[in-house]
């Protein structure tokens, strides 16, 4: 009876030494599927921190472009926020000026493109929700 456990337990121990290094690829594998996700995740997170900042370009060009407008800075409107974009690491598309209402847009380039955002500033809308001096199909 000795033996056959003998050789019960061996044939139990050969089998642990046939999977020798299974661990190293397990961890190879896991290696390799968080690089994949990060490569995956890499370019998305790239285009939403560059979306912010273009948003956050075009918000402040258009708010120094309204107080331009307004005269509260001195200067042109389309002028200080192309100087207001490019402090902010963008640069400045379209600006037009309606009466105290300022619309511009502001592009940040990255690897994968260009984001453009578009911003508005200017006197609050009206009641009936248009804007006064902005044309209704205006879009921002």
């Amino acid at each position: 009876m000795n033996v056959q456990l003998r050789r019960i337990a061996l044939r139990a121990t050969e089998g642990l030494h046939d999977e020798t290094g299974a661990g190293s690829v397990l961890a190879a594998g896991v290696l390799g599927a968080l690089i994949a996700v990060l490569l995956a995740t890499l370019p998305v997170v790239t285009l939403f921190a560059a979306h912010q900042r273009a948003a956050n370009a075009a918000d402040a060009a258009a708010l120094a472009a309204a107080d331009t407008a307004s005269g509260r800075l001195p200067g042109f409107p389309c002028e200080t926020a192309r100087m207001v974009a490019a402090r902010n690491a963008a640069s400045l598309g379209t600006c037009s000026v309606e009466g105290l209402t300022v619309l511009v847009d502001a592009t940040v380039d990255t690897a994968f493109g260009a984001i453009t955002v578009a911003a508005r500033a200017g006197p609050p809308p009206e009641a009936s929700g248009a804007v006064a001096g902005v044309p209704v199909t205006a879009t921002y």
